[in-house]
């Protein structure tokens, strides 16, 4: 499990990004409904993004790290596809407008944050 600790911020952030898709998602189109409408938003993305996680972390060393520019867009894409097939399975719409928003969703929140950092990183 130790080897896995470094990847763990990584995993958290991506998670809170998939949360926050999915609650702005609900505040856009179904403003206050529950909480458990963002569980039922989110569900087939957070697995998605545990899926990406660990396949990366099987992958390594020959893959990019989690936490890298290219790791977040191997992140992404996992996402996105292994997501949105989970979403079309448990019945949830895949409207092509859905499917561009989500990818540009999941881009700038996934991409972004480690973009951040490496930017904060050089500058440091």
């Amino acid at each position: 499990m130790s080897s896995w600790r470094p990847a763990l911020p990584a995993l958290a952030a991506d998670l809170v990004a998939v949360v926050a898709f999915a609650a702005a998602g609900r505040q856009s189109h179904e403003p206050g409904s529950a909480v458990w409408t963002v569980a039922t938003i989110a569900w087939p993305f957070a697995v998605a993004v545990v899926a990406a996680h660990v396949a990366l972390a099987l992958a390594v060393p020959r893959g990019p790290a989690v936490g890298s520019v290219r790791g977040g867009a191997v992140v992404v894409a996992t996402t996105f596809v292994v997501g949105m097939t989970l979403r079309g399975l448990s019945g949830r719409g895949l409207d092509p407008a859905f499917l561009v928003v989500a990818l540009l969703s999941l881009v700038v929140l996934m991409v972004g944050w480690r973009l951040v950092r490496v930017l904060g990183r050089r500058r440091g």
